[in-house]
């Protein structure tokens, strides 16, 4: 018998705490095989949809569904997930070899068995020096591969991870991140897997679901999101450093550019789907990778260096007038308070509207 369906549904998905909403018409996919990461800041809901959809949260209304099946009423047990906790959440008086194996002890699952799942998944994640060791004697890292060592042997349908590497350091983040990509690759599970780090998202997931408030704001592939995010909110969340937003009116429409009147500055040029009408308050939005020094093109600016923030390869300089970010080569000196020419080309802009919509682009 072939391996069953991790495909998920929600739609129109609401939570209720009294009378307190907390999730509102939630609804997207989740095909078979898929890494998918929920992302957005604190209290924007991400892990009671995680808890919903592994059962540990009631639904308020709508309706999810597991490889088709309606399981809004049921129990969590049965649902076929498994679920990762940010504090891995080990019996610390056991070995790594008995926290693996409890669950599928307590399901009555022959030893032979039991023993065969265990050792491939400590194969897997590199725990197989371990397995008589308690978590005490672990790092970090480790007793993180151990959870996920737990929730591997069930052979789950989907796996869920809420902020798994959240306690772990940077380079252990780094290093965790990999490993759970290459771990997907090898597994073909479906993962879903809640962080607030886009950063994460970005370099992990198949398809990105964007929260905030408890309502998504978009659902697409990572780059999808960086080159056309749907609103202002998703341009500033997705992309390390933020996006640069100015706000202004427009003060020409001709075609599909735009002129857009920006207050100290001057006109800028940007390109939209549509006309507006000169007055209509808009912001426009450029990365700091898309500027570059000196004055070239449509869309040239000055401003003073307010600090610079030199990474080795590159470098990042705010300047506090126009009041941007900007990303230049490492090896690229300016010193605090000289002024800086740039310029950055018409069709890198974004132009959100008042509602912080974006825009169509011509």
């Amino acid at each position: 018998m072939g391996r069953i369906s991790g495909s998920l549904a929600l739609e129109g998905v609401v939570k209720r705490f009294d009378r307190t909403q907390v999730i509102y018409d939630v609804s997207f996919d989740v095909a078979d095989g898929e890494f998918v990461v929920f992302v957005g800041p604190s209290g924007c809901g991400k892990s009671t949809l995680l808890r919903m959809i592994c059962g540990l949260e009631t639904v308020s209304g709508g309706e999810i569904r597991i490889g088709g099946e309606r399981v809004n009423d049921l129990p969590a047990a049965r649902r076929g997930l498994a679920l990762v906790f940010q504090s891995y959440a080990l019996y610390p008086h056991m070995t790594v070899y008995q926290n693996m194996a409890f669950g599928l002890e307590n399901l009555g699952m022959p030893k032979a068995e039991i023993a065969s799942r265990v050792a491939e998944a400590a194969r897997m994640l590199r725990l197989g020096d371990y397995l008589q060791r308690k978590p005490t004697a672990l790092s970090g890292g480790q007793r993180q591969r151990v959870a996920i060592g737990r929730a591997i042997v069930r052979e789950p349908r989907i796996f869920l991870f809420d902020e798994p590497l959240s306690n772990l350091d940077a380079e252990l983040r780094v290093g965790m991140r990999t490993e759970l990509a290459d771990l997907h690759r090898r597994l073909g599970t479906t993962m879903i897997y809640v962080t607030h780090d886009q950063v994460e998202a970005m370099t992990m997931a198949d398809k990105i679901v964007v929260l905030r408030a408890g309502r998504v704001e978009q659902v697409g592939p990572p780059l999808e999101l960086y080159n056309h995010p749907r609103n202002r909110f998703v341009a500033g969340f997705i992309g390390s450093p933020q996006m640069n937003f100015l706000d202004g009116t427009v003060a020409a429409s001709d075609g599909p550019t735009l002129a857009v009147d920006i207050p100290g500055l001057g006109l800028l040029r940007t390109r939209a789907g549509r006309s507006v009408a000169p007055g209509t308050a808009v912001s426009i939005g450029i990365r700091p990778e898309h500027i570059r020094t000196g004055h070239e093109g449509d869309n040239n600016l000055t401003g003073a260096v307010a600090g610079v923030e030199q990474l080795g390869g590159l470098s990042y300089v705010r300047l506090n007038d126009p009041g941007i970010t900007i990303q230049i080569p490492g090896q690229t000196r300016l010193a605090h308070g000289e002024a800086a020419p740039i310029h950055f080309p018409i069709d890198a802009v974004h132009v959100f509207d008042a509602d912080g919509l974006t825009l169509p682009v011509a």
